[in-house]
């Protein structure tokens, strides 16, 4: 088997091979992301959905006037119609399968970052997510990637160093006493956001298991990271286990697209020939087409360019995220830099949550008899097992794991969900499984929050229960649709 071209620069040889394996992973990540958002984003953010992008645009455009346009950047300006959102959505996906298959793919690549930028920037709090940050950083990387490999190489061991070491100093420095005394892990399974089938059998291990399983954690995201920057093998066993870390993620919980993404960063620790060792020889020829070395001709300016704006606002952000302070004139051109999300502070799980409420969507015709609505994904039925979803991203499922921690003044997301409900909105009502209210709309809601618990193997048998759901107190009153379509109480 051909070696790869052989190069100078001061990286671990990750090159044109590694880069090659890598954007057609990110490619098969933007398509996830794409196809995920397809039969949502009506009902999320289109004009009868429950946060519509077209009005929080027009509140943009009111508060910043001409500077919306840079404070926002999205191709929804022109239109922010179903047809406008769904267009977006398909483009990006038939650009992303563009790069899976190796055609055009820096255009193909420019155009998944414009389109998710695109959505995620009138997304609001469903397109709020760390991974969403990751995949828009990860993006405006990759646009260069196939200019100038060796030299991107560094900036992803930086993004990947980031991305986990932030999630575990975040977690130190938090004064979370769940993480200090290693507990964390007794309740994370049974709490975090979408549990699915093996999040409860772990959740069954002997504390002692569960809490040296948090001290791993703490380990594999506060040290190992060093190791992205140490020799060529003990990158190559950073590698692994961060590989390792991210599959026992992805078997014991729903967390969409986000750890074959971190997976994916994991290969620019690796020497093309390790790369080269899992790649047929028809895919190593098309790799080795990519120069490894810097871009020549017209191409040198521009992409010294933008590395050099990658480089800044990599840099800024990390310092902010440490708690340090800008010089003004630096984070003058940080805030202008900021709406393209080049890059992002992260720090997953800093504060353990230890309690499962959530929340029982309940309508009504006459407010006295009351029937639930019922969610895809989200714990209702206690004989239900946790669904197995990933990589698919059920926003609306997730939002309400967040609404479930904070009351409704402070998250609009729910009572705007019970308005379209009242009104009858068929894309919202479609984020919903089949059940009551499926032929028409209630005439009050109200919603209850409970207290969710997974079962211990005993009541697992004796009932066939997966979850004990605890006494309910109010979340929302009785609500109903005044004259003017909005929101009041059913006193």
């Amino acid at each position: 088997m051909d070696t790869p071209l052989s190069t100078s620069w001061p990286v671990a040889r990750s090159g044109p091979v590694a880069a090659w394996a890598f954007l057609r992973i990110l490619g098969a990540v933007y398509c996830i992301a794409f196809l995920s958002l397809l039969p949502q984003i009506d009902g999320l953010i289109g004009p009868r959905g429950i946060l519509p992008a077209g009005e929080f645009l027009e509140a943009v455009q009111r508060a910043y006037g001409a500077g919306a346009y840079w404070f926002v950047p999205t191709l929804f300006w022109w239109s922010a119609s179903t047809q406008a959102l769904l267009l977006v959505c398909g483009l990006g996906a038939v650009a992303s399968a563009l790069v899976v298959v190796d055609r055009l793919t820096t255009p193909a690549l420019a155009v998944c970052w414009i389109a998710y930028l695109s959505v995620v920037g009138v997304g609001q709090e469903f397109l709020s997510f760390q991974w969403d940050s990751l995949l828009l950083e990860a993006g405006a990387l990759a646009i260069l990637t196939s200019a100038w490999p060796t030299a991107l190489a560094w900036l992803y061991r930086w993004l990947l160093f980031r991305l986990m070491f932030m999630s575990g100093i975040v977690k130190l420095m938090s004064g979370d006493l769940a993480w200090r005394n290693l507990t964390a892990l007794t309740y994370h399974f049974e709490t975090q956001p979408l549990p699915n089938p093996i999040s409860w059998y772990v959740h069954q291990l002997p504390a002692t298991v569960l809490h040296g399983m948090t001290a791993e954690t703490l380990v594999v995201e506060t040290l190992v990271p060093f190791m992205y920057f140490g020799p060529r093998r003990v990158q190559a066993i950073g590698a692994g286990i961060t590989v390792a870390f991210q599959c026992l993620i992805f078997l014991t919980g729903n967390y969409t697209f986000f750890n074959v993404l971190t997976m994916a960063l994991a290969l620019w620790l690796l020497d093309d020939e390790k790369v080269l060792a899992g790649l047929p020889r028809r895919f190593v020829e098309r790799a080795q087409r990519i120069l490894p070395g810097p871009p020549s001709g017209w191409r040198w300016w521009p992409v010294q360019v933008a590395v050099a704006i990658l480089v800044f606002v990599n840099a800024v952000t990390f310092w902010e995220a440490r708690g340090g302070a800008l010089p003004s004139n630096i984070a003058v051109v940080e805030a202008g830099l900021e709406p393209l999300r080049l890059s992002s502070g992260y720090g997953l799980f800093a504060v353990m949550t230890t309690t499962r409420p959530e929340i029982d969507l309940e309508g009504s015709d006459d407010a006295t008899t009351w029937r639930s609505y019922v969610f895809y994904q989200k714990p209702g039925d206690e004989r239900r097992p946790p669904p197995w979803v990933a990589p698919y991203h059920p926003r609306l499922d997730w939002q309400m794991w967040f609404a479930a921690l904070s009351d409704p003044s402070s998250d609009r997301c729910v009572l705007a969900l019970a308005r379209r409900l009242l009104e009858g909105s068929p894309p919202v009502r479609a984020l919903l499984a089949p059940g009551p209210w499926t032929d028409h709309p209630p005439r009050y809601i109200r919603a209850t929050l409970y207290d969710y618990r997974f079962t211990d193997w005993t009541t697992a048998r004796a009932k066939g229960a997966w979850w004990t759901r605890g006494a309910g107190s109010p979340y929302l009153p009785p609500l109903m649709l005044d004259a003017d379509g909005a929101l009041r109480r059913a006193d």
